[in-house]
């Protein structure tokens, strides 16, 4: 494994590091093939929106409960970090957390002056300031572009506020335009929390699996149970103390590639936890890859072929079900990668047939170097080709084009901007923000049957069409979606 180094502050990008790309168009089998003899990305000439790597390293800090966040920076690169603390708020019952606790976002609203004379001095004001009215457990420094090219010594800072205040003050080195990957910033958030809180392990808990994932609703625990582990969640709703003894676990699993590639191999690598070898759990086929792999993992075959056969037992005739009754329809993904990779898995497994997907960047490896991590040529294998394989970085009018020509039964999305453009076009569009809903042999149960609801109940967005206003010219919704990536029909 490389690319990883826990004695520098910042981590390598994925462009470099992975060779990730954010340009491609053609089928899932030729992007699987071309990500093993030498993947090229596509540039575009034109670009209308894209994510940023500062808002994804605040969203892996954010969330821990006894932390505080600084945005180092003008104001406006701050305006989106509230979203997670309506996330915390929000998807805490389902992880079961009585007393959420107060979100603490700052920004040291650098201003013009600042930007001349250097802001190092504001950071250490607001350092004291926020610990002065928070005494929170951590302080992590989120830095952003106009900081990187004034060029302040952030890392120095953090430093001496720690040894000041007896705290991990972390810089988190995730700038915007460091990486056209935006996915970058989880790498970052986790970078900085495996230098400054993962301790080295003084012994080797057989009763904790990390867990790297989002906010999703705690499927683990009742998984984990028959093997005698629960969960360690990485990072939503985890404290600075359960993120100090992520090293000491037996294992570590992820809810999404994407998001947990590189923790997964720093924790291998750096701690001694092996990752699993298997892509995460969708579909029936890896959800028995996934649990023999923590079964051997563990120690405990057996115990994993027990948990397969009763769960089948009980789901696979609503599978079954489920299957008639969704045969012959069709339907479009659009998501980040490895979840985007996930959905069109349940697709594959349900009988849908996957016409298509917007997916916002590709990795065609993981950190841990394992083709058994790789999902979506397991899901090209299991379940066969998508075709009409878009690699977007969340550009709407290319998703918007491909809906317009390919006009699918239903539209699967995971993030909520891009839900409007399936129902404005009259297509019934579900959206799930629990990334754990799906999991599993329950899960596919749970996701079949938001399915048919939402494709047997259309008449709104059948009536919305009418009276939709489309932004995009009829002249743009009948070039080829690739018409402005390179060597597309506009360049």
């Amino acid at each position: 494994m490389t690319g990883i180094n826990l004695s520098i502050p910042e981590v390598q990008i994925r462009e470099i590091r992975i060779n990730s790309i954010t340009g491609y168009h053609g089928d899932a089998e030729e992007l699987v093939r071309a990500g093993k003899t030498g993947l090229k990305d596509r540039d575009r000439s034109f670009s209308q929106c894209m994510g940023c790597a500062t808002s994804k390293a605040a969203c892996m800090t954010i969330l821990i409960q006894d932390a505080a966040v600084i945005s180092h920076g003008p104001l406006g690169c701050a305006y989106c970090l509230h979203e997670f603390a309506f996330t915390y708020r929000v998807n805490s019952p389902i992880r079961d957390l009585k007393n959420p606790t107060r979100r603490y976002i700052f920004s040291t609203n650098l201003q013009e002056r600042d930007t001349i004379y250097g802001g190092s001095a504001k950071l250490a004001r607001a350092i004291r300031e926020v610990y002065s009215r928070t005494r929170a457990n951590a302080i992590f420094v989120l830095t952003t572009c106009a900081l990187a090219i004034i060029g302040d010594d952030v890392e120095s800072v953090c430093v001496e506020a720690e040894e000041e205040l007896g705290i991990p003050v972390i810089a988190v080195f995730c700038e915007g335009f460091r990486s056209k990957v935006w996915t970058t910033g989880f790498d970052a958030a986790y970078h900085a929390i495996a230098r400054k809180l993962i301790k080295k392990p003084l012994r080797r808990r057989s009763d904790l699996i990390n867990v790297i994932n989002f906010w999703g609703s705690d499927v683990f625990a009742e998984w984990f149970a028959p093997f005698g582990a629960k969960p360690n969640y990485i990072t939503p709703y985890s404290t600075v103390e359960s993120l100090e003894s992520a090293g000491e676990a037996t294992a570590t699993v992820q809810a999404c590639s994407t998001l947990g590639s590189y923790l997964g191999a720093v924790l291998e690598q750096e701690f001694g936890v092996p990752e699993i070898p298997a892509a995460p759990p969708y579909g029936i086929a890896q959800t028995d890859r996934w649990f023999r792999a923590l079964g051997k993992i563990l120690g405990k075959e057996d115990i994993a072929e027990k948990v397969i056969a009763e769960k089948k037992k009980k789901y696979l005739p609503r599978i079954e079900e489920l299957r008639r009754e969704l045969s012959g329809k069709t339907a479009y993904v659009t998501a980040g990668a490895a979840h985007g990779h996930a959905l069109l898995d349940v697709l594959g497994e349900l009988g849908l047939n996957a016409v298509g997907a917007a997916i916002f960047h590709h990795d065609p490896v993981y950190d841990s170097k394992r083709p058994e991590n790789d999902q979506l040529a397991q899901r090209v294998s299991d379940y066969g080709n998508v075709p009409n394989y878009n690699v977007c970085n969340r550009q709407e009018f290319e998703l918007v084009n491909a809906l317009n020509r390919i006009r699918p039964d239903v539209l699967l999305a995971r993030h909520g901007g891009m839900t409007l453009w399936g129902a404005k076009l009259g297509i019934p569009t579900l959206l799930v923000g629990d990334e754990h809903f799906s999991m599993g042999y329950e899960g596919l149960v749970n996701y079949g049957e938001r399915l048919l609801e939402a494709i047997e109940n259309d008449e709104f967005v059948k009536n919305l069409r009418k009276h939709a206003v489309i932004p995009y010219t009829k002249w743009w919704l009948e070039q080829p979606t690739d018409y402005f990536l390179e060597g597309g029909p506009g360049l």
